[in-house]
């Protein structure tokens, strides 16, 4: 017998593959209970998980619809750089320093869920706090989560594009204590295998996988995430 996490997964698949495009009408609830031979209240459990993501829109007597521009409605809320330099009141910056596209190596693939050999967008960006290194990004993002024409990363840094463009389903993340590496090194001003505080995340979003980002915080640097 199905769960509703089943059906979930299922609704999610077809908005994904466009079976269901942005702003289409998704079949009643009675309709997908008859098909998936489940009871109503497990189909309503279902949608209104992915009303609460952001991922469909339901309005009475409107029926329920794809989200034309999904919400992000992650419950752990990804901030925005530009933001926390700002509201620490310092100005802030950015610097493009890498963008190209390219097969992305294996064990990027393997944490993303994608096939091996899968084209990624591989981008670096320096975050500036009043002139200085505060953040260094790098990130493999997957074309297919971009409009087309795709943004300006160097008009407006990934991370701000992706918080306030992207709907994400899920993710993980995990701080890491670890040394600079040479490139982190050279980019931060810093000595190699200085003490460094590392963010590492990667998110899903209701077209697939959306992106895996290394944050490497200059020596000194306090995170605070509200949950």
């Amino acid at each position: 017998m199905q769960g509703w996490e089943d059906i979930r997964a299922e609704v999610l698949r077809r908005i994904r593959a466009r079976d269901w495009a942005p702003g289409a009408l998704i079949p009643g609830e009675e309709a997908l209970a008859e098909e998936f031979g489940v009871a109503r209240a497990t189909v309503n459990r279902a949608m209104r998980d992915l009303a609460e993501a952001g991922v469909i829109e339901r309005k009475k007597r409107a029926g329920t619809r794809v989200a034309e521009l999904p919400v992000r409605r992650a419950r752990l809320e990804i901030p925005v750089i530009r933001l926390d330099v700002l509201g620490r009141g310092l100005p802030y910056g950015f610097e493009l320093l890498a963008d190209r596209r390219g097969a992305a190596p294996v064990p990027v693939t393997a944490r993303l869920g994608l096939p091996e050999g899968t084209a990624l967008r591989y981008l670096e960006t320096l975050h500036l706090a009043g002139g200085r290194p505060f953040v260094f990004e790098t990130r493999w993002l997957n074309p297919a989560c971009l409009p087309d024409p795709a943004p300006d990363f160097a008009k407006v840094s990934a991370n701000e594009w992706l918080v306030t463009h992207v709907s994400l389903v899920s993710g993980d993340i995990a701080f890491i204590a670890e040394g600079a590496n040479a490139r982190e090194a050279e980019v931060l001003g810093v000595p190699l295998s200085a003490a460094l505080l590392v963010a590492e995340r990667t998110t899903h979003g209701t077209v697939g996988p959306v992106t895996l980002v290394r944050l490497a915080h200059a020596p000194g640097h306090r995170v605070q995430m509200t949950f």
